[in-house]
């Protein structure tokens, strides 16, 4: 079945436009495939590219946010975890709404007083990564500590040229983050914020091995050794928020089409989500102009339409 999803996907593989705006992106062959399948039992399943390491570049803020929300069932990733934090702390600075705007739009923060319109734009993904920053002192590292413990992949690492890249290019970033400082919604300095930022979307990984770290969603919140990241209560609002927000401006089109909870980023990656069955992670590097994979959403289409597995 995989492999009948990755033939109906060829077509499209080189369509649409490598990310140029980061010139570390702009360098990826356009003509890579990937497709990985994990179910919640820990088999995984792949096709083409599945194994080849991308940058994730915006998928990191889904585990970015589950990093957040779990903090007060312990302190995974890091140290200095706060044992009373609760989960409504993050919504009352970051909204839940689709954004209808692009990505790193700073046209609604000065109408909404600096409060970003959900946590996968970038303005929204800052603000997480502020807070984490606050409750671990290291929001990249924790990052990426967690995402090697689910995954079971010990080598993943930051990209330092993808990472130095959008430094260099991140002048729109750094605006909205000195945007909602003064907002006051900010708790760290902004060069610490868009820092951290920067190095947790500068993580290489494959297909295989973002579809496993994905898996929690899929088990409603037990992470990879059972034990447990999220109440299930809170998989299903980061799952929630996924399928809405999740891959930018083009979340209705892409619910209509799909219909799963999903988060993609610029490197050409979209993981998505089937609660109760498995995690998927597709790669391809050409975006349509919304900054959403082309082959990767037509491979997620094909495979709910073969499987029937999705959430309507």
């Amino acid at each position: 079945m995989i492999d009948e999803v990755a033939a109906h996907a060829r077509p499209y593989v080189g369509r649409g436009q490598v990310a140029d705006y980061i010139p570390a992106l702009e360098r990826v062959r356009a003509d890579r495939f990937g497709i990985a399948v994990a179910d919640i039992h820990g088999e995984v399943y792949g096709a083409g590219d599945w194994e080849v390491p991308f940058s994730v570049q915006s998928i990191s803020k889904t585990f970015s946010l589950a990093l957040v929300m779990s903090q007060g069932h312990g302190s995974p990733g890091g140290p200095g975890g706060s044992a009373g934090y609760h989960e409504d702390e993050i919504w009352r600075r970051v909204g839940r709404e689709p954004s209808g705007t692009p990505f790193n739009s700073l046209v609604q923060l000065e109408a909404e007083n600096g409060i970003p319109r959900n946590p996968f734009i970038n303005a929204g993904a800052l603000v997480v990564t502020d807070r984490l920053l606050t409750l671990t002192g290291d929001a990249s590292t924790a990052l990426l500590h967690f995402l090697r413990e689910e995954s079971g992949n010990p080598d993943l690492a930051f990209d330092q040229a993808v990472a130095d890249s959008e430094a260099e290019h991140g002048d729109r970033n750094a605006a909205l983050a000195h945007f909602m400082a003064s907002f006051g919604n900010l708790e760290n300095p902004v060069p610490r914020v868009i820092e951290h930022y920067f190095w947790q979307c500068s993580v290489e990984m494959s297909c295989r091995d973002l579809a496993v770290a994905g898996g929690f969603l899929a088990r409603h919140g037990l992470r990879a050794d059972g034990s447990r990241l999220l109440e299930a209560r809170e998989a299903k609002r980061i799952n929630a928020v996924m399928l809405t927000c999740g891959t930018y401006d083009a979340a209705g089109e892409f619910a209509y089409r799909v219909g799963l909870p999903a988060k993609s980023g610029v490197g050409g990656g979209i993981v998505a989500v089937v609660p109760g069955r498995c995690t998927l992670c597709v790669w391809s590097p050409g975006l349509d102009a919304r900054g959403n994979s082309v082959a990767g959403a037509a491979a997620l289409d094909h495979f709910t339409t073969l499987t029937g597995w999705s959430v309507f």
